[in-house]
């Protein structure tokens, strides 16, 4: 007898292993999506370090519908990254959100985008507020950035006039990436190569190349893709023959926006910005009778964070104290220009070096204490501009 209950037992095991079988073969062939090598294309990133296809009844019905349209899920329909304002109030359905999102040009068709949002489960799970969405965004990337309500925090402006410092407490302080990680970039200067960097010499860092302007950038965006897309947009917005402007002026384009970045720091005045930049070039001159610049914004730059004001500018501050301050940044020691820029200059300043007044300036002075206004008055020789101190500055 057991013989019998050995075989009775072997029956038992092969039926269960083979209703196993059968089982996981059917529940494989109900899950194309697990066992598809696309199958990435139609997950939203909802920011989980382990995202899966979802298994439910409708996702599994969704799936086929939404594979055969995945290139239209993948490709944004513009090129075109100016942004787009949306507004989403309290209440309003995936329907309602698709359908705005059809009008302002961002997708190609809402039900399409209302069925990714219930593929991935997020249709009820949209958050409120306001949001910048780029043009040549993708219906997922669209669907994240409404899901994880971050769009305004990925949209980095950098005023002219801020150091790469600056730049990178911006990033860290509104939590678009890792600033020290920017910083470190930065200071490299290796992470991108772009055409206006051919006359950099090397081992500079980015330092004066971090384009003032307003940038959307992608989720999880790196050092890289920030850096790559100032460089791109100083390309747009100046000539395309600078690097050749640069040379008619006896410049390499790097010592362009060196002197640039000082005429930045001088003066917010647009109509002052040539005359700044005429001062600066006369005493670069061969024989000039003021072979330093003296610029202020340099010593500041070689001074640094001034942890008792919490500023990147020392005030008060006076001629005895920049004496002291040794560094090849001090032009009130050194001649010529500094190593390199000391921060973002804006185009107007660029173009104010490219395009100098043609003056015999030598001097400037702030027409009020402490520079109230912005405005400055020039002179020609040491003794008039002795005379606006004394009658502008009291001095």
């Amino acid at each position: 007898m057991s013989w019998l209950a050995a075989l009775i037992k072997f029956i038992f095991k092969a039926i269960l292993l083979f209703a196993g079988v059968v089982m996981v073969v059917a529940f494989i062939t109900r899950l194309p999506a697990y066992f598809s090598p696309h199958a990435d294309r139609l997950l939203i990133d909802t920011g989980s370090a382990w995202s899966f296809p979802p298994l439910n009844t409708e996702a599994r019905a969704l799936y086929p519908l939404l594979e055969a349209r995945a290139a239209e899920i993948n490709t944004p329909l513009s090129n075109d990254s100016s942004l787009v304002g949306l507004t989403i109030a309290e209440g309003e359905t995936a329907v309602d959100v698709a359908d705005k999102l059809q009008v302002l040009g961002l997708i190609s068709e809402a039900e399409l985008f209302t069925q990714l949002l219930r593929y991935n489960g997020l249709d009820t799970r949209l958050r409120a507020g306001e949001y910048q969405l780029r043009r040549n965004m993708t219906m997922r990337q669209i669907g994240a950035a409404l899901y994880r309500g971050r769009s305004a925090q990925l949209v980095v402006m950098v005023p002219p006039g801020w150091r790469m410092e600056q730049v990178a407490d911006h990033l860290a302080a509104n939590e678009i990436m890792n600033g020290e990680l920017f910083l470190q970039a930065a200071r490299a200067g290796t992470v991108v190569n772009h055409p206006l960097l051919a006359d950099r010499p090397p081992g500079q860092s980015y330092e004066g190349y971090l384009f003032p302007g307003t940038y959307p950038l992608p989720d999880r965006a790196t050092p890289a893709d920030l850096i790559a897309r100032m460089l791109e947009k100083m390309a747009r917005q100046l000539p395309a023959n600078v690097l050749t402007l640069a040379q008619q002026r006896g410049l390499t384009f790097y010592q362009v926006v060196t002197l640039a970045s000082i005429v930045e720091r001088e003066t917010a005045i647009l109509a002052e910005k040539p005359l700044v930049a005429s001062v600066y070039l006369n005493r670069l001159k061969i024989g000039s009778s003021q072979p330093l610049l003296q610029a202020d914004p340099t010593v500041q730059y070689a001074l640094g964070y001034q942890f008792a004001s919490g500023q990147w500018w020392k005030t008060p501050v006076n001629l005895e104290e920049y004496a002291q301050v040794n560094s090849p940044y001090n032009t009130y020691l050194y001649p010529g220009l500094p190593p390199g820029p000391i921060a973002s200059p804006g185009p107007d300043s660029i173009m104010a070096v490219l395009r100098p007044a043609q003056t015999d300036y030598l001097f400037f002075v702030c027409q009020r204490p402490q520079c109230e206004g912005g405005q400055h008055v020039f002179a020609m020789s040491y003794e008039e501009h002795l005379q606006n101190v004394a009658v502008y500055l009291g001095q």
